[in-house]
């Protein structure tokens, strides 16, 4: 439990003068532990109308203000810290956000201004096109056609001078425009949904449908869903402009500026769900789950991407730890009509994560059935690894031989089937062939290290398994499986005192059939070797 001293002594000073301050700070911050964004945000914008100039509330109210979804309290919070001239550089996103979302293009103007002095300075040129697209979207495709140094800049300079030229009416020069975005990025929805919300809105409705061609549930639905498009906008653009960016934004590290570019695509377009599914996994990302839940909730059962919005809930709930929920929602979306190959896999992960290897298999199978033929080397190594997880290992060895034949040069395949047969003792030196070759081609890997120093060992070779074992264990130090086998190394080379340290290193992280083993080799040692 943490004293009230302690408490009190993290309170900014302003902000602890009177005992009511105090307490809503202190809520404040214990909601904000919890989770509970919602409560969190509250406390601080009561903490922050006592103590209106404190910087260290505002930071805190403008963070989990974009948590919660209380923008008033965002932007509110951002304001105060510009004032101060402590605002993060991405506040000029969201105030860019929001002068667009009340139509006041000067300001709008003057943040996209800023942009230059930051790493998004490649954002600008977009950005100034969209604002000026009132005046003709012509004339601001042409102001955007101008090339661009940056390849990232290039990426998205190409797309959204394509979409203004749809908006200009010039349907073939965007879709030519498009093309290599579209070659290259064939599974890219947000691509083809933007230029067919356009060619819809100008009337063009079949090249609309081509965009969204595919007999996948989502691109049925948004067919149907597509109507008379969205016209031309500094919001239409901007909106799916931050979105994108968002979904992007891969690293755990970059989620915070997720959320906030998911939060100012919706305060820019309310109506836009991509945005929400963005916004979504990264407020799951960053530990969210409530709120994530909460995104996912506004997106209704009539909209295009209300199936897509029940996939994003699976990996949230699976995210969350609601091992439970998550697989009970990955089973019916696995089992419905419209089940696609990606949903029954993502079941079949789930079932194998919860050792349900039997049940895991069956999923695989089944998703394999369903590609008719096409299935790829993962597929089945996935099928064959749930089997012989389950015990099976006569029906998993096809399976896992296949996987390799389809891919020799995949390392996880070939250290896959090369560890099980050493496992079992059959046929070692053909396995430890597979296994150094997996080496060779990811050498920095820990597991397959192991795993070649494993056959090492399982052939008496144990001075060549040593410093291997050692290596892997220095990469990863928290491996049950990597300590356990430098333990048995250590032990065959009389090396027991360090043998037992390595055992008492897996031991830590053991569960507890592996734990209970562990410490009859602490106690006991190993057998003589036969």
């Amino acid at each position: 439990m943490i004293g009230a001293v302690a408490l009190a002594a993290a309170v900014p000073a302003a902000a602890s003068e009177r005992s009511d301050d105090l307490t809503a700070y202190i809520r404040a911050r214990a909601a904000e532990a919890d989770g509970a964004s919602v409560q969190a945000a509250k406390g601080y914008g009561e903490a922050l109308d006592a103590a209106p100039n404190n910087m260290l509330v505002a930071l805190r109210a403008y963070r989990e203000a974009l948590t919660a979804g209380d923008m008033k309290l965002a932007l509110r919070s951002v304001r105060v810290l510009r004032d101060a001239d402590a605002a993060p550089p991405d506040s000029s996103l969201l105030l860019l956000a929001d002068a667009v979302a009340r139509d006041d293009e000067k300001a709008a103007r003057g943040y996209a201004g800023e942009l230059s002095s930051g790493p998004l300075d490649f954002l600008r040129p977009i950005v100034t096109a969209w604002l000026s697209v009132d005046d003709g979207p012509a004339k601001a495709a042409k102001q955007l056609s101008e090339g661009q140094d940056n390849a990232l800049a290039r990426r998205y300079v190409t797309e959204h001078h394509a979409l203004l030229l749809i908006a200009a009416d010039e349907p073939e020069k965007g879709v030519n425009a498009l093309k290599p975005l579209l070659i290259s990025e064939r599974s890219n929805l947000d691509l083809r949904l933007n230029a067919a919300q356009l060619l819809a809105a100008k009337g063009h409705d079949d090249l609309a449908q081509m965009f969204l061609g595919g007999d996948s549930p989502t691109l049925v639905a948004l067919r149907q869903t597509l109507g008379n498009g969205v016209k031309p906008s500094a919001r239409f653009g901007l909106s799916r402009l931050y979105a994108e960016l968002a979904s992007s934004l891969g690293s755990d590290r970059l989620t915070p500026l997720a959320t906030l570019l998911a939060r100012g695509s919706l305060l820019m377009d309310p109506q836009y769900d991509r945005a929400r599914l963005t916004l979504a996994d990264a407020l799951s990302r960053e530990g969210a789950d409530s709120a994530a839940e909460h995104a996912l909730a506004t997106i209704g059962p009539d909209s295009g991407i209300s199936r897509m919005a029940k996939v994003e809930r699976r990996a949230v709930l699976s995210r969350a730890g609601q091992a439970d929920q998550a697989l009970e929602l990955a089973k019916a979306l696995a089992s419905d009509d419209s089940a696609t190959v990606e949903d029954v896999r993502a079941y079949g992960d789930l079932l194998a994560d919860a050792e349900r290897y039997s049940q895991a298999a069956d999923a695989y199978g089944r998703a394999i059935a369903m590609t008719d033929g096409s299935a790829g080397w993962a597929l089945y190594l996935q099928r064959g690894g749930a089997l012989e997880q389950a015990g099976d290992w006569q029906a998993a060895l096809p399976l896992l031989e296949k996987a390799v034949e389809m891919a020799p040069d995949e390392p996880v395949a070939l250290n896959y089937l090369g560890y099980a047969r050493v496992e079992r003792g059959e046929d070692v030196a053909k396995a430890q062939a597979m296994l150094e070759r997996a080496l060779k081609l990811k050498p920095d890997d820990p597991s397959i290290t192991d795993s070649v120093a494993w056959a090492y060992y399982k052939q008496g070779r144990v001075a060549q398994a040593v410093p291997l074992l050692e290596k892997a264990a220095q990469a990863e130090p928290a491996d049950v499986t990597i300590n356990e086998h430098l333990g048995d190394a250590y032990w065959r080379a009389g090396r027991k005192y360090e043998a037992r340290y390595a055992w008492r290193a897996a031991a830590i992280y053991a569960e507890a059939a592996d734990a209970q083993r562990l410490q009859q080799k602490i106690a006991n040692g190993l057998s003589p070797a036969k």
